[in-house]
């Protein structure tokens, strides 16, 4: 009974707003539907409502309907299709966190800024639950008082910007103009009802014109801080431990400090020709925990820590952007845009409150285990036209260009003694023969039409050609159409082949964690595909993703209410992942007569497997005038995906050659990709507005997902947690400027289910939450904020 309230208070929102009858008729315009989208299109008028694609708009007043300050974690409330999993983990997972669209991979989605391809975290996640051994763009560099609207598109787009947007684009869209009303200042503060998560952020955005109303400057800065989270169970696993019965582990939100700023300028240099550019930079520092080391283990030095220790890493992301161009419209009516593009992202990882245990006593307790630093450079030329044709009775949107790309991804090892033999606890650093600086580069050209070819028929095609410098050439295409059968119903559908570039930090990362195999620590290096001994272990030479993507929907919108529906399938050959952790005696004897003694398995990244992503988007809004009784817009959204693995690769001939029986993809590694993500989600959300007072309520249910354990060390223990509904609450009162809110998010309380007693995945009870949950497990969190626009 204990989730029965957001149920019944889901039904009683549906059924309120199927049978309502407006007190009056008023014809409000549903202008969101209206507004104009620059996302997978080169035609400049086309709106929401008639796009020939998907496309969700998240307006930045969206973005400040919850407590939460993370950008992706909004993003997911509000975007049905899209999940980010507050994973902990201790590579820094908890700190850049993924987030991914249509249940698949986070670096298949593709992230623009204003259009402009953004780059790629440095850090790829290999210990967060869902999306294992991706390196995407991280979302959460971006201020969020920098952004006026997001554009989702929900289908694959690689024709059209190219690799990575396999399952969508979200294109964050910043603030520009300035003028009365466009500034804004705020402070939010909150903490977990629990008491801990202590947080608080501030954000403000100031734009002043340039040359009268020739352009603007707009400067958006945060700055914040939040504490961490703990949920980790009591320890009972040593009566004889001095910390027996109490909490060793930490699991929960980490601590975090915020700063970021974002420049956005635009200038008329002539009637016709524009300069635009922005710049930003975002600081990120945090600590994510390892395992427990208990005062027994071999891992640990007693005369350092007697009763055992948890290791900690400091995480620090520094990430930085600058983008300028110059566009405009010749007399004939061409639009062209040339920009240049360059991106940084750099990761440090230092193990803090830790130890070497071949270090001995005299071992430090921090370390700096070296640093991760990805790098994009892109030179883009786009060129667009109308142009009339005799035998079409609209005008056709012709568009071309080309890019150039280059990307460079770079270790730089730590100090020796985070290296030396097993080297510090939690992370251990990166050696010199880790250390590396690897490159590659992408030429590509595009071409697409764009048509009202009737009334009601409307058109697109796209075809993209790509020549990458490491693994060569590849081309796609996008086919489009819409039919309008009434002013009020469509029907659209989109073909499209796409493609993703193995990432650089997929080819050549090197790194040793610490991962629960049957329960015990066990060290797992992770090789670069191109080592000789992942090559004994099975790897090959990765391959680029190959995509199929099919989507058919429907759009029906009388008045003031809009619906849509769309079914996509999405099937991906040579999928990218992460192998299952190599482990067993012939393994670590192997890796023994290698030089790596202390190390127990091995993993690499491998092109093993065929999947294919079926699933189905709906959407709903209904807008309602009472007059001087206020104003309500009602929305519903739902998603449902699934993957299936349509094939697996079989082990090369190398692996059998070598005497190893493995399995490379395994019960473990399948289930991150078919089990792990909800099964659907639903997002009911109503508000309400009456003169100075706004209510929000927002509903979500996240649907079960699983999580497979060791068939071998941990039969049986494979677990399904069911589905969660989370209600949020806020009320707020603007006059003269300000807006004072207050609210609480996941007002139930509700937490996902426990790992069942004996499986891996508790660690002895310590760990009694999945890090698969969608929500996290952090309980109720309240909050207040002030604004104040000018």
């Amino acid at each position: 009974m204990r989730h029965a309230l957001p149920a019944r208070l889901s039904l009683s929102v549906v059924i309120a707003a199927s049978l309502y009858v407006p007190v009056s008729e008023a014809r409000e315009d549903a202008a969101r539907l209206q507004t104009v989208v620059v996302t997978g299109t080169r035609s400049v008028n086309r709106s929401q409502s008639s796009s020939l694609s998907p496309i969700d708009v998240v307006s930045a007043q969206d973005l400040q309907s919850f407590g939460d300050t993370q950008l992706g974690a909004v993003l997911s409330r509000l975007a049905p299709s899209l999940n980010f999993p507050r994973a902990p983990g201790n590579d820094g997972s908890g700190i850049v966190r993924p987030a991914a669209l249509r249940g698949l991979s986070p670096d298949e989605t593709l992230v623009l800024v204003n259009g402009k391809r953004w780059h790629t975290s440095a850090l790829l996640n290999l210990q967060g639950a869902l999306g294992r051994g991706s390196a995407p763009a991280d979302l959460n560099s971006i201020p969020i008082s920098a952004i006026d609207h997001i554009e989702v598109l929900r289908d694959g787009a690689s024709a059209q910007y190219g690799s990575d947007a396999i399952a969508g684009v979200i294109n964050i869209v910043l603030k520009g103009a300035a003028g009365d009303g466009t500034n804004e200042a705020s402070i939010t503060a909150g903490r977990s009802s629990a008491g801990d998560g202590r947080q608080w952020q501030g954000e403000a955005s100031l734009g002043v014109p340039l040359g009268g109303d020739k352009g603007f400057a707009r400067l958006s800065v945060v700055q914040g801080h939040a504490d961490a989270t703990n949920r980790g169970g009591r320890d009972y696993r040593n009566p004889s431990s001095p910390v027996y019965g109490q909490q060793t582990q930490r699991i929960g939100e980490p601590d975090i400090s915020t700063h970021q700023a974002l420049l956005n300028v635009q200038y008329a240099l002539a009637s016709d020709i524009d300069f635009y550019a922005f710049a930003s930079t975002s600081s990120r520092e945090g600590t994510s925990p390892a395992l427990f080391r208990t005062y027994d283990s071999a891992r640990n030095v007693r005369s350092i820590y007697p009763n055992g220790y948890l290791p900690l890493n400091d995480v620090r992301s520094i990430d930085s952007a600058v983008v300028a161009g110059v566009r405009g419209t010749t007399a004939s009516g061409w639009r062209w845009d040339i920009s240049g593009n360059y991106g940084r992202d750099r990761v440090s990882i230092d193990p803090i409150h830790t130890l070497n245990v071949d270090l001995g006593a005299a071992s430090p307790t921090r370390f700096n285990a070296g640093r991760l630093i990805a790098t994009q450079k892109a030179f883009d030329v786009d060129i667009a036209r109308d142009l009339d044709v005799s035998w079409l009775n609209n005008p056709v949107t012709l568009a071309f260009g080309l890019e150039y790309l280059h990307q460079q991804y770079e270790i730089d090892a730590g100090d020796p003694a985070s290296y030396f033999g097993t080297g510090s606890q939690g992370f251990p650093g990166f050696q010199p023969a880790d250390a590396g600086q690897h490159s590659r580069h992408d030429v590509a050209e595009y071409v697409s039409l764009e048509n009202q070819i009737t009334d009601k028929l409307s058109g697109s095609l796209a075809i993209r050609h790509e020549d990458y410098s490491d693994f060569g050439n590849t081309t796609s295409g996008t086919l489009s159409a819409r039919y309008d059968f009434t002013d009020s119903f469509a029907l659209r559908g989109t073909a499209a082949t796409g493609f993703r570039a193995p990432s650089l930090p997929q080819q050549y990362y090197t790194t040793t964690s610490t991962n629960v195999i049957g329960g015990v620590p066990t060290q797992i290096r992770n090789f670069a595909v191109s080592d000789p001994v992942a090559r004994a272990l099975g790897a090959e030479p990765l391959k680029p993703e190959k995509s199929h993507n099919y989507t058919l929907g429907a759009v029906y919108a009388p008045g003031t209410w809009t619906l849509s529906l769309d079914l996509y399938q999405i099937t991906i050959g040579n999928r990218i992942v992460p192998s299952e952790n190599l482990v067993g005696d012939p393994v670590q004897a192997y890796l023994e007569g290698q030089g790596f003694a202390n190390i127990q398995g091995g993993s690499y990244f491998t092109n093993a497997l065929k999947t294919r992503t079926r699933g189905i988007d709906l959407s709903s809004g209904y807008r309602i005038d009472f007059g001087n009784a206020g104003k309500l817009q009602l929305t519903a959204a739902y998603n449902r995906n699934h993957t299936s693995i349509l094939s697996v690769a079989p082990n090369p001939a190398s692996l059998a050659e070598s005497g190893l029986e493995l399995v490379r993809v395994g019960h473990i590694a399948q289930g991150y990709i078919t089990n792990g993500a909800p099964r659907d989600k639903i997002a009911l959300g109503a508000d309400y507005a009456l003169g100075k007072w706004s209510v929000h309520s927002a509903l979500t249910r996240y649907g079960q997902f699983a999580v497979n354990q060791d068939p071998v060390s941990n039969p049986g223990f494979d677990q399904v947690f069911p589905a969660r509904w989370l209600l949020d609450l806020s009320t707020s009162y603007a006059t003269h400027g300000w807006t004072f809110t207050a609210g609480v998010d996941n007002l139930t309380n509700v937490y996902p289910r426990k790992y069942k007693s004996g499986s891996d995945g508790a660690v002895g009870g310590t760990w009694p939450y999945p890090d698969y949950s969608p929500f996290g497990y952090s309980g109720r969190y309240l909050y207040t904020r002030v604004a104040y626009r000018w």
